[in-house]
């Protein structure tokens, strides 16, 4: 699986991608969100604290904006685009990180890759800085 490139836009500046998805899990948050049927929500990605390690993604569907938000509209081969939204303090400890898919007999969620995570909890539900 291949992230695609994205385009960024903030109130502020264009920077970095933070984070990116493969085609695979770009193609299920867009039937995900078309399920839900509203046009304002976006996947919002987050690090919180908490889990073992001391911090846990987030991922949900959010209509919110909040300040010093980076917004990603991250298209799709064929399929438009995903709108992905990390907040500020999230986006140094995102930085490089992708999100995949995965849908098989053995395994099915998103995972993420991130070279920013020194390393994780036996769980697998959180991780370190």
């Amino acid at each position: 699986m291949t992230a695609t490139e994205i385009s960024i836009t903030t109130a502020d500046t264009a920077v970095g991608a933070p984070v990116v998805l493969s085609e695979a899990a770009a193609l299920k948050v867009r039937e995900l969100l078309d399920g839900e049927g509203r046009d304002d929500l976006r996947l919002r990605v987050a690090v919180q604290p908490g889990g073992c390690a001391g911090m846990q993604y987030q991922l949900f569907f959010d209509e919110r904006s909040l300040d010093g938000d980076v917004a990603i509209d991250q298209p799709i081969q064929g399929a438009g685009t995903v709108p992905l939204v990390v907040d500020r303090a999230s986006v140094p400890l995102l930085a490089g990180a992708t999100i995949t898919y995965t849908d098989t007999i053995e395994k099915q969620g998103f995972e993420i890759d991130n070279p920013n995570a020194g390393g994780g909890c036996a769980c697998g539900n959180s991780f370190c800085g």
